[in-house]
């Protein structure tokens, strides 16, 4: 019987080219910022063969995108939390004023929660690290330090990417003391930090009912919301 026989045709595979984008972040003169910033891409070149697959790596490429986002977004929108044990002994600071009570937060700077949530939001807006990364606690130069300073970089670093406030809605929640008596105050003294107009600025405060560590007057917190809008 005759034995059948095979031809095989080698058919060359084509090469193709993978590119590994590392995402944008905005530049800052920050250094922790710095550390985000967008690198060049980097393109591998991978050629398969019958005997082996070998990658390439190609020289860095450089484009406008090193300055520029990927994509101008209209508007971006973000969200701060921030909760500090209340202890004896300290200033209880809401929104940048000393309100009276009989405790405040027991944190590294001043414990501004809500001030302190107001820049986390338009961090998150932006796309970059939150306020615990870019003022470490660990760092002595931020003890005692007041929130405003850290408003001050958020609010920078905002108009450096090319946006401004739309509008920011946010929440203290704490058992005691009222904070009505001092809601205009804060109000003013955030509208003045973000360099935004009163009707774009609202605040709201809740109790706890009396619930968990917030409830107990053991603790106060903060949410933000944030709208940023390109100029």
């Amino acid at each position: 019987m005759a034995m059948a026989s095979s031809l095989f045709i080698s058919t060359p595979i084509p090469t193709k080219s993978i590119s590994k984008q590392i995402p944008f972040s905005f530049p800052s003169s920050n250094p922790i910022i710095r550390s985000f910033t967008h690198k060049p891409s980097r393109n591998l070149v991978v050629s398969s063969s019958a005997a082996a697959t070998n990658a390439i790596e190609a020289e860095p490429q450089t484009s406008n995108s090193a300055t520029t986002p990927a994509k101008s977004l209209p508007f971006r929108v973000g969200h701060g939390f921030d909760l500090h044990r209340l202890e004896p002994g300290y200033p209880l600071i809401i929104g940048g004023i000393n309100i009276p009570h009989d405790r405040g937060c027991e944190a590294h700077s001043d414990g501004d929660v809500l001030l302190h949530c107001v820049v986390d939001a338009i961090l998150g807006a932006l796309g970059l690290p939150d306020i615990g990364q870019i003022f470490p606690d660990t760092d002595p130069k931020w003890k005692g330090a007041p929130s405003s300073v850290f408003m001050e970089e958020a609010v920078r670093l905002m108009h450096e990417a090319g946006y401004e406030l739309g509008n920011l809605d946010a929440t203290s929640i704490l058992q005691r003391p009222k904070v009505s008596p001092h809601k205009e105050a804060i109000r003013a003294n955030l509208c003045k930090l973000l360099g935004a107009d009163p009707s774009v600025v609202n605040l709201k405060a809740k109790t706890h009912e009396k619930v968990d560590s917030l409830g107990e007057n053991r603790s106060i917190a903060a949410h933000t919301v944030v709208l940023l809008m390109k100029k």
